[in-house]
């Protein structure tokens, strides 16, 4: 394929965008190593009868309804409005509560105190002191975060100089803070885990809807790296990607 027609062919890729927290486009495009936890599995251990539940930054309630939770238990929260208009027309329906807020826009969560028994939240940022507020005594809080190392090595291959937005966003440094805010922690766990491009077409699409990691990417900015790396995938059959999460469970001890 000649350079012109891998241009064309990424920038379409960056122009697609996204619906939810849906990245089934990726499929059979992007392999990672497993996690040494399975956070579902992990989340259904708390789903007993009567749980009120809170999901933090559903995105479109994707992986929520895979829970099958009494929609009359379940709330959700979404800050991105297209996602938040999402969640609107597909879970309010179901009986499902929606409320839109941001952590890091909105001051308090729009529930009144001692609402849930258990607050999820996966890959969304938090505000700890709001979760115990909202959470009642003895509840849990279970999240599974991208930490701050998540694509860095290959964000500083595009964007020469990068040095990362939330360096710093690991276990060790989380841990404390959960501790400080009033949470037992009872499980944690973090990891550093390869994933894989197949092609430089899923990695343009992967940099265009998570601008937060790639800032300011395009490709006619980068299409020099991108072209070095369409070598690597022809050689090596692959772009390598470093994945880091990790998982806390805490409980409310107020």
């Amino acid at each position: 394929m000649s350079r012109e027609a891998l241009l064309a062919q990424w920038r379409e890729e960056t122009a697609r965008g996204m619906s939810g927290w849906d990245f089934s486009h990726l499929d059979g495009r992007y392999q990672v190593d497993p996690l040494p936890w399975d956070y579902p599995a992990r989340v259904r251990e708390f789903l007993r009868p009567g749980v009120r539940l809170l999901d933090l930054g559903t995105g479109g309630g994707e992986l929520l309804l895979s829970f099958h939770h009494p929609y009359q238990l379940t709330s959700v929260t979404e800050g991105w409005e297209p996602n938040w208009k999402l969640c609107c027309r597909k879970l309010e329906p179901l009986g499902i509560t929606v409320k839109r807020y941001d952590s890091q826009r909105d001051k308090t969560l729009p529930f009144e105190d001692d609402s849930f028994d258990l607050v999820l939240d996966r890959h969304e940022s938090y505000d700890l002191k709001e979760i115990r507020r909202v959470l009642k005594r003895g509840g849990f809080f279970v999240t599974q975060q991208v930490g701050g190392e998540n694509s860095l090595p290959l964000a500083q291959q595009l964007l020469p100089g990068f040095q990362g937005n939330f360096v710093g966003f690991n276990l060790e440094n989380q841990l404390p803070l959960f501790r400080e805010a009033g949470f037992r922690i009872m499980v944690s766990d973090q990891a550093f885990v390869q994933g894989r491009f197949l092609d430089v077409g899923a990695l343009c699409f992967q940099a265009s809807v998570c601008p937060w990691e790639f800032p300011g990417f395009s490709v006619d900015q980068c299409k020099e790296t991108l072209f070095r790396l369409q070598s690597q995938v022809e050689t090596l059959g692959f772009v390598p990607n470093l994945e880091h999460r990790f998982l806390i469970i805490a409980k409310n001890r107020k």
